[in-house]
């Protein structure tokens, strides 16, 4: 079966869709092919969004953020899923884990439905 593609997009490309994309690649790369990108991409990823991956034995090291134009050379038409996930960017640490548990738990149901 071909990887289908998937790509996470959030506000700049910094913490969600970045988490997103890690996830999906490292625990789903049978059956996606996952990019991310943001509206407006930041400068870089935060600090703590790349330690809270570490905790998951996920690095983000070679990730830097990225706009739309950058994984979209054409427009492409395709199923749009909308999550409703805060953005933790000035948020505490804790919560910030938190958000990561709850994209990381999105991003392994649309895995199992995906291998379905």
């Amino acid at each position: 079966m071909r990887p289908h593609r998937v790509l996470f997009v959030c506000i700049g490309n910094a913490c969600r869709s970045q988490m997103a994309e890690a996830f999906a690649s490292a625990r789903g790369g049978d059956v996606v092919r996952a990019g991310s990108a943001g509206l407006w991409p930041a400068s870089r990823i935060p600090r703590i969004t790349v330690e809270l991956m570490l905790e998951k034995n996920i690095s983000l090291d070679s990730r830097f953020p990225k706009g739309l134009d950058e994984p979209l050379p054409a427009p492409v038409s395709a199923p749009v899923r909308e999550w409703d996930v805060e953005d933790p960017i000035f948020l505490p640490t804790e919560r910030q884990r938190e958000i990561r548990d709850q994209i990381e738990a999105l991003v392994r149901d649309l895995i199992a439905e995906l291998r379905g």
